[in-house]
């Protein structure tokens, strides 16, 4: 028996006017899903603990079978992990992404609106370029920087403090006054970065292409050295993750499955589904995996963007170009198999942040056909008498119990 999670972050949402009162999930064409769906279970789960923030850090690890009271220490921690960054005890590691801020002459830095958390989902060619730019002007023996992926880096604070700091994707549109650092030193830094990256190069470059310049960086997701225990001793299975994420690749590495990169695989809308798809399929038929989870990032940036003609894309894609070529892989081989699709979290259009509301999830087990007429979305995973796992964590049991 070989088992699949394919997570599409940030792929559920609530009604849009726009699609006819439907969410992205319930409008895009996935003939796939839905008709796996029609053989299988389906439900709600709460991957978010109560008071815990919503985001994909806490939401992965509960879909993992971890639970987030008990392992969580920080996003950036584990983005840490995936880079290679060996903490110390007593380090806090810090996310630092690459931000665009408006750019209105003559006012302060903090009465900047925040435009894009990615800036415009910038490429991690560029993203070190300019990040070398703030480390030579910022980096000291207590502030260490890290090159990551696209927008997402990473700076690591020796025996620093874990504070509260705002995402950034949760304030797009807004002033960025509320929801700077307490510390003067990190909003310093942040205030600095502005100056060292509005008008350099490559930003001036950027602009001329029609695209936004990465002209902050941006502090949060503080937290310290995480401690996940073996998902192999956890699980009896050998599990590999296939993902474009630091973050993701980094809970791998904590929890010592295999990270199999994807050539081509960007985090982005145009990622590489079908190298996805052909990668999860050699790590289960001939490489001896028993269980991949496959991350799609898209979902959820086209929520922050507030895009829902794009999001229906990414969730559509993942439908015809990852999920089928698997599934018809894995219906080739013989291989008996057991498929979890399911969202982290919600990425609603309408806030373009992450909410804590339930996740529809649907469970497919190759040896059966339950003969089912819903389809895979939120109304009808939702619909009284399905599934509700009000413990998230809890639901890699479901998929594993045989």
């Amino acid at each position: 028996m070989k088992y699949i999670i394919m997570l599409g972050d940030g792929m559920a949402d609530r009604p849009l006017e726009e699609l006819d009162g439907k969410t992205p999930l319930e409008y895009a064409k996935t003939e796939i899903m839905d008709a796996l769906a029609k053989k299988s279970e389906i439900g709600m789960a709460y991957t978010i603990p109560e008071g815990m923030s919503p985001g994909s850090d806490t939401a992965n690890l509960a879909v993992l079978g971890y639970n987030p009271r008990i392992y969580y220490t920080g996003r950036s921690p584990l983005e840490a992990l995936s880079i290679g960054v060996d903490m110390k005890e007593t380090d806090v590691a810090l996310r630092c992404n690459l931000v665009t801020l408006s750019e209105e002459e003559g006012i302060p830095y903090e009465e900047r609106t925040m435009i894009d958390h990615s800036s415009d989902e910038i490429s991690t060619e560029d993203a070190a370029v300019l990040l070398d730019a703030v480390r030579d002007a910022l980096e000291t023996e207590t502030y260490k920087f890290y090159v990551g992926t696209s927008y997402r880096h990473l700076l690591i604070w020796d025996r620093g403090m874990v504070v509260e700091l705002a995402p950034p994707h949760d304030h797009l549109g807004k002033v960025i006054k509320d929801v700077l650092p307490k510390d003067e030193i990190l909003r310093g830094m942040m205030e600095k970065s502005y100056e060292i990256l509005e008008n350099h190069p490559l930003n001036v470059e950027r602009r001329k292409k029609g695209l936004r310049p990465a002209n902050s960086c941006w502090f949060w997701g503080a937290g310290t050295r995480p401690a996940l225990t073996s998902f192999e001793e956890k699980t009896n299975l050998k599990g590999a993750m296939i993902s474009a994420v630091d973050l993701l690749k980094g809970i791998a590495v904590g929890a010592d499955m295999k990270n199999i990169e994807v050539e081509g695989a960007n985090g982005g809308l145009h990622t590489n589904y079908e190298g996805k798809a052909q990668a999860a399929a050699k790590a289960l038929l001939e490489d001896g995996c028993d269980f991949v989870y496959i991350h799609l990032e898209g979902p959820d940036e086209m929520g922050h963007q507030g895009s829902v003609e794009r999001k229906v894309q990414a969730i559509e894609n993942m439908d015809a170009r990852l999920i089928k070529p698997l599934v018809e892989r894995l219906d080739a081989s013989g291989e008996d198999y057991r498929l979890l699709v399911m969202p982290d979290h919600p990425t609603p259009i309408c806030i373009r942040t992450h909410s804590s509301d339930p996740v529809p999830f649907m469970l497919y087990d190759s040896r059966k056909d339950l003969k089912k007429e819903w389809s895979y979305n939120e109304k009808d995973a939702s619909a009284s008498g399905n599934i509700v796992i009000e413990e998230g964590y809890q639901l890699i049991d479901r998929l594993l119990t045989e």
